[in-house]
């Protein structure tokens, strides 16, 4: 019972008010721009930082893109990490919990184990033939889930016996975190690649309404922001969310229109194993043929037109953008949640003027979540392609038994005579 006392005794119930302050970012500022605006007020040099930064990482995106769907991969990854770091890095801080035995060590050992089950499965699903030409990938994709669920016990046990006296609950504070961290970073950015696989106008969309959005959020509450939005952030003003919204329908329907003419943003990414690289090569879906639409009586008169040509995928593209502009800013407020919790103003100082990459990604990994699961309800039906790799890696009496099977069931619809050899 008296150790019972003494274990209660050392639990830690702080409350918010408790929550040690975390040290205030430094200023990342390059010094040249410091210098360039050195004679404004701080509420303007503040939005030449934001505004000249931002352009800078626009033009870096639109490199990026033209550099190809490998480059993006890596670039999704790229993020996923330093988005991991910025979430631990402050759990860290605010538990003060770096000397913990194994637990930073522990932290990226995770992060290692769950990127190599969904990049595993990336692999297995869309790399099929390459796989089967390396006997040395046969073995880890055949028993990839195993191995991966291996892998995370390893790290479980470690976890177990690193725990030690009058610092359990921190440690599994602390656990509980890094695994929350992995659900929100790992997980959402292995959605964005899926969506990548779709065609890269289900990446460019979904993003780029984000980025919009949020610039035009600014823009509007800078100028025009008198009415607050939430409390949660004090800045964000319905002038800015309304014409935020209203600019981010119309950029998505117009840039969806400059996208859909271009093979290379529609076609699904798929992997070449002849040339080893990635291509973006198809006949078009009805998605991204232009048709003709009944414009309603009303705008008839005003326009003069009966119809309009259009890409149905603009529809979808008022869709995505709808929800970029109205359920998307949450992710945001969700994040200015967090950080007011935890007495922060950013997740880091990385980038001048915006705080962390997180700060930049906090609604993007809510919009991937609705992208891929748009695509899954609305749009993805059966994929001939990745039904053909999955016959091939058949061994061959299977592969014959699938054959009768196809061939009996189309002779009975009357596709096939019964007498074809």
């Amino acid at each position: 019972e008296v150790d019972l006392d003494e274990g209660l005794a050392d639990l830690d119930l702080r409350s918010d008010l408790d929550i040690p302050d975390v040290p205030p970012p430094t200023d990342s500022t390059p010094e040249i721009l410091k210098r360039a605006l050195s004679g404004l007020s701080a509420r303007w040099k503040n939005w030449w930082i934001r505004g000249i930064l931002s352009l800078a990482m626009i033009s870096m995106f639109f490199l990026i893109i033209y550099m190809g769907s490998f480059m993006l991969m890596l670039l999704v990854l790229g993020i996923q990490v330093k988005c991991f770091h910025e979430i631990i890095t402050i759990g860290y801080r605010v538990y003060h919990s770096y000397d913990l035995p194994w637990f930073r060590s522990l932290s990226w050992y995770f992060l290692l184990c769950v990127n190599y089950f969904f990049y595993g499965e990336t692999v297995a699903d869309y790399f099929s033939t390459f796989v089967q030409r390396r006997e040395q990938l046969q073995f880890l994709i055949r028993y990839h889930r195993f191995i991966s669920f291996a892998l995370y016990l390893a790290g479980f046990c470690m976890f177990v016996l690193s725990l030690v006296k009058k610092h359990y609950r921190l440690q599994f504070y602390m656990f509980a975190w890094t695994h929350l961290t992995l659900l929100i970073t790992v997980t959402q950015s292995h959605l964005v690649i899926q969506n990548l696989f779709e065609g890269m106008i289900w990446f460019l969309v979904p993003i780029s309404s984000v980025i919009c959005n949020d610039i035009a959020a600014y823009i509007f509450g800078f100028f025009f922001g008198r009415t607050p939005l939430i409390k949660l952030s004090p800045k964000k003003t319905w002038e800015g969310f309304i014409g935020g919204g209203f600019s981010t329908v119309v950029f998505g329907f117009v840039f969806s229109y400059f996208l859909a003419q271009h093979q290379y943003f529609v076609c699904p990414v798929e992997y070449n194993s002849e040339t080893n690289r990635f291509v973006t090569e198809c006949e078009p879906s009805e998605l991204f043929q232009l048709k003709k639409y009944p414009v309603p009586l009303l705008l008839q008169a005003v326009l003069g037109w009966e119809t309009v040509p259009m890409y149905p995928f603009q529809l979808h593209g008022i869709a995505l953008s709808t929800f970029a502009s109205l359920i998307g800013p949450f992710g945001g407020f969700f994040a200015s949640g967090f950080k007011r919790a935890f007495k922060i103003k950013d997740f880091a100082d990385t980038i001048p003027g915006h705080g962390g990459i997180m700060d930049r990604f906090d609604c993007q990994y809510l919009m991937a979540t609705f992208v891929h699961v748009y695509i899954a309800s609305f749009i993805r039906g059966p994929n001939p392609s990745k039904v053909m790799k999955q016959l091939l890696v058949l061994q061959p009496e299977q592969q014959l038994d699938v054959y009768r099977t196809l061939k009996s069931h189309l002779v009975e619809k009357g596709i096939l005579q019964p007498s074809l050899r």
